[in-house]
C-alpha cells in the first residue's frame, strides 16, 4: 500500500529534513513508486504539488527537497497502487473546498467494495478508493455542520462518521483543514513531537543528520506523523488500532479510541432503547387499562 506523511507545527516550519527520507521510500528503500504528492497550507492558501512518477526520481520532489516551503500544517503522499491506475489525478493528497477553505486528504490502505452514494459537491475526479472515502468524508460534514465546525466538533463528527468507512479494509489517513489535523491508525501509525529542547536527528532512509537545536527556538513545535519512523535516534509514539488524534499547535491534543467510543455508543443506544420500550410498554398498558374502565363504566 502507501506512506503517510504529515506535520502540524506551532510555527510555520520547513518539511526538508522529513521530506528527504521520506520520499526514498518512493522507489529506492521501498517499493511506493507509483506517484507522490505534498501540499503546504500558507494562511488561506495553498501550494499543492502531484506527480506520477515515483518521487525518489521525481525532478518536483527534488525541487521541493531543495526549497524550504515553511508552514503549519504539511501533508504528503509516496503510492503503491491498490485501486486506481497511475495516473495524476490519481496520486495524494486530495483537495477540496468546503466552506471558502481548502480540505487536504490523503490515506494508506485498501477499501474492498466501497462505493458510497454521494451528491452534491463533491465528486471524485480519479478512480481510488482513497478520493470516494474523501469526498464522502465532506459530504457528510458538510451535512453535519452549517458552517466551519470547532476543532472539537468536528473531531467528535469524524469520529462518529470513520467507523462507517474503516470496516470496509485499511483506513489509515490524515486530514486537515489548516486549522488542525487528524490522524487515524488501521494498522500503521506513528508520531513524535519535537520541542525545546531540540535535538540532533538522523534519517534511516538516507544519510542525513540534522541539530535542530541550531534551526529553531523555545517556542517551536512541530508534531511529525508517519506511517513508519524516519529516524532511529527519536522516540516514536505507536498510534493503536482504530485510534483517531487531533494535533493541534505542533502536539497531540485529543485521542479518540473509536472502538470503545463505539461500545458505548452501542451500550447508550441500548440502554435508550430499553428506556423507549419500557415507556411504550407503560403508555400500552395505561391505554389498556382505561379503555378497560371505559367498558365498565358503559356495562353499567
Amino acid at each position: 500500500m502507501c506512506q503517510l506523511l504529515a506535520l502540524n507545527c506551532k510555527t510555520p516550519t520547513d518539511a526538508t529534513f522529513s521530506f528527504t527520507g521520506f520520499c526514498q521510500r518512493g522507489g529506492l528503500t521501498d517499493e511506493h513508486a507509483d506517484g507522490w504528492g505534498i501540499a503546504f497550507f500558507e494562511g488561506n492558501g495553498l501550494r499543492h504539488f502531484v506527480d506520477h512518477q515515483s518521487a525518489a526520481h521525481s525532478p518536483v520532489a527534488e525541487l521541493i527537497r531543495n526549497y524550504p516551503i515553511k508552514s503549519k500544517n504539511i501533508i504528503a503522499h509516496v503510492r503503491k497502487a491498490t485501486q486506481g491506475g497511475v495516473m495524476l489525478e490519481n496520486a495524494h493528497p486530495f483537495v477540496r473546498e468546503l466552506w471558502g477553505r481548502n480540505w487536504v486528504f490523503a490515506h494508506n490502505g485498501d477499501l474492498k467494495d466501497f462505493v458510497p452514494a454521494l451528491h452534491g459537491q463533491f465528486r471524485p475526479i480519479g478512480s481510488t478508493d482513497s478520493e470516494h472515502a474523501f469526498c464522502w468524508l465532506l459530504q457528510e460534514i458538510a451535512k453535519s455542520h452549517a458552517g466551519v465546525p470547532s476543532v472539537e466538533e468536528l473531531t467528535l463528527t469524524l469520529a462518529e462518521l470513520v467507523p462507517q468507512i474503516s470496516h470496509k479494509g485499511t483506513f489509515n489517513f490524515v486530514l486537515s483543514n489548516g486549522d488542525a489535523m487528524w490522524a487515524h491508525c488501521s494498522t500503521h501509525l506513528h508520531y513524535l513531537v519535537r520541542a525545546y529542547p531540540f535535538n540532533r536527528a538522523s534519517l534511516m532512509d538516507q544519510d542525513v543528520s540534522v541539530n535542530f537545536a541550531e534551526l529553531n527556538n523555545a517556542e517551536d513545535r512541530a508534531a511529525v506523523i508517519v506511517t513508519l519512523p524516519l529516524t532511529a535516534d527519536e522516540t516514536w509514539a505507536t498510534f493503536q488500532p482504530n485510534e483517531l488524534i487531533t494535533f493541534v499547535d505542533g502536539a497531540p491534543k485529543v485521542h479518540v479510541d473509536l472502538d470503545a467510543a463505539h461500545a458505548q455508543l452501542s451500550a447508550d443506544l441500548s440502554v435508550d432503547m430499553r428506556q423507549a420500550i419500557a415507556e411504550a410498554q407503560a403508555d400500552a398498558d395505561a391505554a389498556m387499562q382505561r379503555y378497560r374502565q371505559n367498558l365498565g363504566l358503559q356495562a353499567i
